[in-house]
């Protein structure tokens, strides 16, 4: 797979050369735009080349560009479990938090004028394509499916390629060591899903926030 890593700051996007174009998976905060427009015109992709942008959830986050994106002419692909989140702008950050400091981080953010920063700048859209569990990206140009992997949202997907390379938006994160989510909807289905995940040939993660690591690497 011909992809690279947008380091949007503390989130990540990743470019996928597809045939004759290009899939992008998430985008970033509204913030990050010009730092993205950068990174795809640096990598090649023009107007026009832009096909598809591949939300894996629905947090502000990954989906910040987005209706800029679809301005220009991409399609925004997600979820539908997701969907409400583009649609209507609801952020859930009352999620269960692992850890006692990131337990503390939640409440503290919800209050931060950052946040609410964050939220003024959200653009709502509604997404053109509505992706399933299984689904291939063949017609987009890219041997790769889709994976329905909720517990960190209800709408949770990866992104599984040929060569066993998972793009896994936020179940997986690798901030200081490579670990499962740390905010969670549901622990329930996130422990199916991890476990449907290490039963998958995975040889690679890439994650929503930190470096590539090997799934090895990882204690499920």
């Amino acid at each position: 797979m011909d992809m690279q890593r947008i380091d949007l700051g503390f989130v990540n996007a990743y470019l996928i050369r597809a045939g004759q174009g290009f899939v992008l998976v998430d985008s970033g905060v509204p913030a990050s735009r010009e730092r993205l427009e950068k990174a795809l015109q640096e990598a090649g992709c023009g107007p026009g080349q832009l096909k598809l942008v591949i939300a894996t959830h629905g947090d502000i986050d990954h989906i910040g560009c987005c209706a800029h994106m679809q301005r220009q002419g991409a399609r925004i692909a997600m979820h539908e479990g997701d969907a409400q989140m583009a649609i209507h702008g609801g952020f859930n950050l009352s999620r269960k938090t692992r850890g006692f400091f990131k337990g503390l981080l939640m409440p503290l953010l919800r209050r931060s004028g950052r946040y609410k920063r964050l939220l003024a700048d959200f653009e709502r859209f509604t997404p053109d394509l509505l992706l399933s569990d299984g689904q291939s990206l063949r017609e987009f140009g890219w041997e790769a499916q889709v994976l329905h992997i909720p517990g960190h949202t209800a709408g949770s997907i990866g992104i599984l390629d040929a060569g066993g390379d998972l793009i896994a938006g936020d179940t997986f994160s690798n901030r200081s060591r490579p670990e499962g989510a740390s905010y969670i909807l549901d622990e329930g289905q996130l422990k199916t899903s991890m476990a449907r995940l290490k039963s998958l040939a995975i040889q690679t993660v890439h994650p929503g926030h930190g470096k590539p690591f090997a799934m090895k690497e990882l204690a499920l």
